[in-house]
């Protein structure tokens, strides 16, 4: 699959127990424009230098991506991407939305991915299937059936734990230009490897270099 906009290859429940919101920010506005612009620098150095992702450079514009930063706990991050389908439902020249997720406990792989099952299903309960969709990028990605070091999952191995969020429509459009979702994939998984894992290390390291003091 596409790093940027095609779902990973996991299969999450849903964990109705994580469900608590705080509404509590917990990012200060000096990390939160770093996470902004480390991100955007992972989209133009790594999926867009390196073709993961064929679309992202068609909607790489001023308003076509935007990004927003979640320091809270999973009712925060909910209530994000609520807010954030609002906003894509209101404006049409905003592509795509990345919401980046600060919380200490996401940095956890597994607690991420709890988090995503979530998500995608409050998507469903709020009748958003089939309209829009999650794709899903961490610092420390593991695609099923990889194993931790295998260079491949440096194409879904972002700066911070992300939710992409997508409309259908648009994967529908561009992927009629493009390439099938699974010669995408295939195209990261030799380029990634032909990379390699000291390669990503490095570029991710010098995008994060200028992190603030939390």
């Amino acid at each position: 699959m596409s790093a940027f906009l095609i779902s990973p290859r996991y299969n999450t429940t849903y964990n109705p127990t994580y469900f608590i919101p705080t509404m509590a920010n917990l990012t200060s506005p000096l990390l939160e424009q770093h996470v902004i612009d480390a991100t955007l620098k992972w989209v133009d150095d790594i999926v867009i230098e390196h073709n993961f992702c064929p679309f992202a450079r068609y909607v790489r514009t001023p308003s076509g991506i935007r990004c927003v930063v979640i320091g809270g706990d999973v009712g925060d991050v909910i209530q994000s991407l609520y807010d954030e389908v609002r906003h894509l439902e209101e404006n049409e020249d905003t592509a795509t939305t990345l919401i980046a997720l600060t919380h200490t406990t996401l940095g956890d792989f597994d607690e991420y991915l709890d988090v995503l099952a979530i998500a995608d299903n409050m998507l469903h309960d709020w009748g958003y299937s089939g309209t829009y969709q999650l794709a899903s990028f961490h610092p420390d990605y593991i695609f099923d059936g990889s194993e931790a070091s295998d260079a491949e999952n440096f194409t879904n191995r972002s700066p911070y734990p992300l939710l992409h969020l997508i409309r259908e429509a648009d994967i529908t459009r561009y992927m009629k230009k493009e390439e099938d979702a699974e010669k995408i994939f295939s195209h990261n998984i030799e380029k990634a490897q032909s990379l390699g894992c000291p390669y990503f290390e490095k570029v991710l390291k010098e995008i994060k270099k200028d992190k603030p003091a939390e």
